[in-house]
């Protein structure tokens, strides 16, 4: 059994905290297991001024961890699974999906109660997500959106200091980080979808690292893995990256693993949903079927106009 276990991890409160509870419940399982936390900057950490959908560039909150982890510096690197690419690079592998957190989208305002539907006519709503906007604007096409960049905290500051009517954000980042006295309501998922992977934590590792992968194999959920697989297969075989107006969510029950999506123009006056049954044991396979069929049932016309913002 290993005795140290180096992990890295992005500085954002956030990407500590969820560092963090890793390493505490790890240790649950391994008092004795040596943990060392490094931390890594990574390019959309150091680009701030600029739309996440601007910058171009895939694994922005990625590639340095797996760089480190490719070069052995760190033996595991923790994600927020919503950033994690669906295509690997060779010689990692997603190694563990633990426990998730409520996938549900919240809207933070100065007062109790406010929803997408009791917002203001003409509302002014900051999110830095296109999928948010998507759906928003699909649903109030009288919401104008600005974009908003930042962690958590930062981003709930900015809108303290605003005139705008609310911000969208995930409840996972922000009941992670104790700040949902700021909640003023938390979005349905039939209304708005969550980011594939969203309230998910991905451990990656390198592959061949049976050492590694043993000691944190106790973390691992296979019911969040089937849903989470179904999800990124559905956005891999969509070709789309983590700043595209797609979202989806599977879920595992008795029945089966049931898998919602969405695909969405920039501007949300394009949009279609897509649903699906099928087996757990399935997973990948009913998530690259769904993605097909919306595709060619209207997808691809709406996908060449989000190529073309």
């Amino acid at each position: 059994m290993k005795t140290k276990l180096r992990i890295g991890t992005r500085q954002s409160k956030l990407a500590l905290w969820q560092t963090e509870h890793v390493k505490s419940e790890l240790k649950k399982h391994y008092p004795e297991l040596e943990i060392e936390v490094i931390h890594i900057n990574t390019k959309g950490d150091k680009i701030l001024d600029v739309a996440l959908s601007k910058i171009g560039d895939k694994g922005l909150f990625t590639k340095e961890l797996e760089s480190a982890l490719l070069s052995g510096e760190v033996d595991l690197a923790v994600h927020s699974l919503k950033d994690l690419e669906t295509n690997m690079p060779a010689g990692l592998q997603l190694a563990v999906v633990s426990d998730r957190h409520e996938v549900n989208d919240v809207i933070i305002a100065r007062e109790k109660g406010v929803t997408i539907d009791s917002l203001r006519e003409n509302a002014v709503v900051a999110t830095g997500s296109l999928r948010r906007r998507s759906q928003l604007l699909n649903l109030r096409n009288d919401i104008s959106t600005v974009e908003l960049r930042g962690n958590v905290p930062t981003r709930i500051q900015k809108y303290l200091d605003s005139d705008w009517d609310a911000i969208i954000l995930a409840r996972a980042g922000v009941e992670r980080l104790g700040l949902q006295d700021h909640i003023s309501s938390i979005i349905p998922i039939d209304m708005m979808l969550p980011a594939v992977g969203q309230g998910a934590l991905g451990l990656q590792i390198r592959e061949g690292d049976n050492k590694t992968n043993e000691l944190i194999s106790v973390l691992h959920n296979p019911n969040i893995f089937a849903a989470v697989s179904c999800e990124r297969a559905f956005l891999r075989e969509l070709q789309g990256g983590c700043q595209v107006p797609i979202a989806a969510h599977a879920i595992v029950k008795p029945n089966g693993i049931w898998l919602k999506a969405y695909i969405g123009s920039v501007d949300g006056t394009e949009a279609m949903r897509g649903y699906v049954r099928g087996s757990k044991y399935h997973a990948e396979e009913l998530g690259v079927g769904l993605a097909q069929d919306m595709f060619n049932d209207g997808g691809k016309e709406i996908i060449a106009l989000i190529d073309r913002v």
